[in-house]
């Protein structure tokens, strides 16, 4: 069993109607007919949304999301109308708004990997092979690989695991011709992101982006390249052979594993609620990639 530990009822506002609660996000629909995208200060790990939020997450998100939107934006049009909240709309949502064009959206997470880590690392070790792709002998935690490489996963619902599927599967669900279009785009997003990080002193090992069609049009959509859909690792810490120190929720999921929480992952109890010191350090990180990447400090 996981899920939301408290799930919150979402805001009501005049002219929006509720979609749906993510992990991080509420989604609504307004007169228009397009979407409202209020990223929250929630934060996940092991499949459960926790109890405690990170101050100025949803904004970090937000914010990081729309400057990596301009970065890429020669290369894919995304869905981002309007960053203006909605009249009537609460005053802590300015920062973490999007009003985006409603897309019709493709079921599938498609992953970008440039680095060997994670599920990826795990299926190596057994096969050789991620996603069905293989891959050269004597690779490690944290190796660079040959080439990047396009490793798409099945959505899920909330306290589920997305499942990684070959590329042949994405062809037999969505059609041959829009899989090459989602393998083209993402590689190709990822590899400027890599480039643009990489000058910032910041290895982009791999990262999740959503697409959705416009008419004819793929377009890029939901959030990109930020802590929460990407592992980001300080290049002059990169030492390949073990965990890379990252600019995401690690302090979070090293403290729940940890004697300190009392929390046992293997059962079906809730995590407890974390400490200041871990939310404080969480929210650091998030504001580090953010100033790090975009040159800018954090107000």
């Amino acid at each position: 069993m996981s899920g939301f530990v408290e799930k919150p009822e979402p805001i009501q506002v005049p002219g929006l109607v509720h979609l749906h609660t993510g992990k991080v996000r509420e989604l609504y629909r307004n007169e228009a007919g397009d979407l409202v995208m209020v990223a929250s200060d929630r934060i996940s790990a092991y499949d459960w949304v926790l109890p405690t939020e990170i101050p100025d997450k949803g904004r970090v998100l937000t914010q990081l999301s729309l400057w990596w939107f301009d970065q890429l934006a020669d290369l894919l049009p995304h869905h981002v109308l309007s960053t203006e909240p909605p009249a009537g709309a609460p005053d802590d949502w300015a920062g973490r708004t999007l009003v985006c064009k409603s897309l019709n959206m493709v079921p599938v997470e498609c992953v970008a990997r440039g680095y060997l880590t994670g599920s990826g690392l795990a299926e190596y070790d057994e096969s050789r092979t991620v996603c069905g792709l293989a891959l050269p002998e004597g690779l490690v935690d944290g190796s660079e690989l040959p080439a990047p490489i396009f490793t798409p996963a099945t959505k899920a619902a909330v306290g589920e695991h997305d499942e990684n599927v070959p590329y042949e599967e994405v062809a037999r669900q969505v059609g041959a011709e829009t899989a090459a279009q989602l393998r083209q785009a993402t590689l190709a997003a990822y590899s400027r992101a890599r480039d643009v990080a990489r000058d910032r002193g910041i290895i982009l090992a791999d990262t999740k982006f959503e697409f959705g069609f416009d008419g004819e049009a793929l377009v890029l959509a939901d959030e990109v390249l930020t802590p929460d859909s990407s592992r980001f690792w300080p290049a002059e810490r990169w030492e390949p052979g073990r965990a890379q120190p990252s600019y995401d929720k690690q302090f979070v999921r090293d403290w729940l594993t940890s004697a300190e929480s009392g929390w046992d992952r293997g059962s079906e109890q809730p995590p407890p609620p974390l400490p200041q010191h871990i939310v404080d350090a969480t929210r650091a990180k998030y504001v580090e990639a953010y100033e790090r990447l975009t040159g800018t400090t954090w107000s």
